[in-house]
């Protein structure tokens, strides 16, 4: 393949990337977009391969076969509650992919200074991604737990870690030697482990925005080490993005990231609250139902909760069920409602809510005072009034979802245990909120039924 054909596939491939991500941000052309910036790659890494002389295009082709085959099998058969752990997955592959990179060409020959410097960019931001990406996997699949995890002396002894790292990347960057460049490795790998497992459940959100950033710089380094246009300017993309979602993560929290990284907050379980230990208004189906069909106006807030029972699709027929009687309906979405950056609008486009019921939290958050219903499915910390009202709380100042200002709320949750902050929620016990303690999805099949029968 000639130089200017292959300078062509490569620009197209570029413009695809850019615009395929800039279709992302809206629900509605987001899977177009994702569409367009996958066939980019694929103009991109066969352009390579075919440019490189290192594969046969009966290799590519072989390749393509197996990989689509394992795509189609991932999407086929991972449930959407499981969406996040192949986030954090396909993260850390990414950063492990750049810092092989970086560790082959520095073994072949670690060249001059420019070169030198973006091997060690890339195996060090590449190895803490790998390592840090596979823990938040095992906190979100439950293989390790989702609560802080940390040891007596753990902040200085990465505070060592750390400074070894600089040191060692700055003697990789003029005086590189194999022992300097293994250690370096090791070092990152250690402390993408040591500095992941003390951020809680309800830091995760933040914590794969992030590290989706990392994979990013990690891959534009790595494109400067072999000297791939490409691959510069797609992991620009991915780490400017991702830094970009990782900013309003954590002001959707009214966190820093240094606090997130920092660890120490929140978890998957902590003390837990137990049923009657404050009065609640329990509510069976019917109660609700009631409520819901004389309604003019009913806002919807779906959690994590929503996603485990894969209650999705029978939220929709609710839906259709109260519009079916004139009743508007809303959803409203908290930027860290779920457990990954934008869990819930994937989770109703599954289900083929239209993308103009959607709302984010500033849109929507004013007109809980003039609606009807508060319908809660899941959710729990992002609905918490402590976040309001008691300076006190870990997550005082984190701007929340005013569903206690609606006439009446509904929550739909399987019990009073504390979400991933760990902390009660008061909403449950105050005098306009109805409880319904069940599954999500059985809850919302009797009410469909319910109100189809008011």
């Amino acid at each position: 393949m000639n130089g200017t054909l292959q300078s062509v596939l490569y620009l197209i491939a570029a413009v695809a990337f850019i615009v395929g991500l800039k279709r992302l941000t809206s629900p509605a052309t987001a899977r177009n977009g994702n569409r367009l910036a996958a066939l980019g790659m694929l103009v991109a890494v066969i352009t390579t391969l075919l440019g490189s002389g290192v594969v046969s295009l009966t290799g590519i082709f072989a390749g393509i076969v197996v990989g689509s085959a394992i795509g189609v099998f991932a999407a086929r058969r991972i449930a959407m509650t499981d969406m996040p752990q192949l986030v954090a997955a396909f993260n850390g592959f990414g950063g492990g992919a750049s810092a092989f990179v970086a560790a082959t060409e520095f073994i072949r020959d670690p060249g001059a200074l420019d070169t030198r410097i973006s091997i060690a960019l890339s195996v060090l931001i590449g190895s803490i991604t790998m390592t840090g990406s596979f823990v938040a996997f095992a906190k979100l699949q439950g293989l390790v737990s989702g609560n802080p995890i940390s040891f007596k002396g753990q902040k200085l002894f990465d505070g060592f870690i750390a400074l070894a790292i600089l040191v060692l990347a700055v003697l990789l960057v003029t005086s590189p030697t194999s022992l300097i460049f293994w250690v370096l490795t090791l070092l990152s790998l250690v402390i993408g482990v040591t500095r992941i497992l003390p951020i809680g459940g309800a830091d995760m959100p933040v914590v794969i925005a992030f590290l989706n950033a990392a994979s990013g710089l990690a891959a534009a380094a790595a494109g400067f080490v072999i000297g791939s246009a490409v691959l510069i300017i797609s992991g620009a993309l991915v780490g400017a993005s991702g830094l970009i979602l990782t900013s309003i993560m954590v002001k959707a929290m009214n966190r820093t990231l240094i606090r997130v990284l920092a660890g120490g907050f929140g978890g998957t379980s902590g003390p837990q609250a137990e049923t009657g230990q404050l009065p609640v208004k329990r509510a069976t189906a019917d109660d609700v139902a009631i409520t819901l069909a004389y309604a003019r106006s009913v806002i919807v807030v779906p959690g994590y909760g929503l996603a485990v029972a894969q209650a999705q699709h029978v939220m929709k027929d609710l839906a259709d069920a109260l519009k079916a009687r004139n009743v508007e309906v809303r959803f409203a979405i908290h930027p860290v409602a779920g457990r990954m950056p934008g869990h819930m609008n994937v989770l109703l486009a599954e289900a083929d809510v239209p993308y103009d019921q959607l709302y984010d939290l500033e849109t929507i958050n004013r007109d809980f005072s003039r609606t009807d219903v508060a319908l809660v499915v899941g959710a729990n910390d992002v609905v918490n009034p402590t976040a309001r009202e008691d300076t006190a709380s870990p997550i005082y100042g984190m701007p929340i979802l005013d569903v206690d200002a609606a006439t009446t709320c509904v929550v739909i949750k399987r019990s009073l245990s504390p979400g991933f902050a760990g902390i009660d929620n008061p909403l449950f016990y105050m005098e306009g909120t109805l409880m319904m303690f069940e599954d999500a999805r059985k809850a919302l099949s009797d009410l469909v039924t319910a109100v189809n029968n008011v």
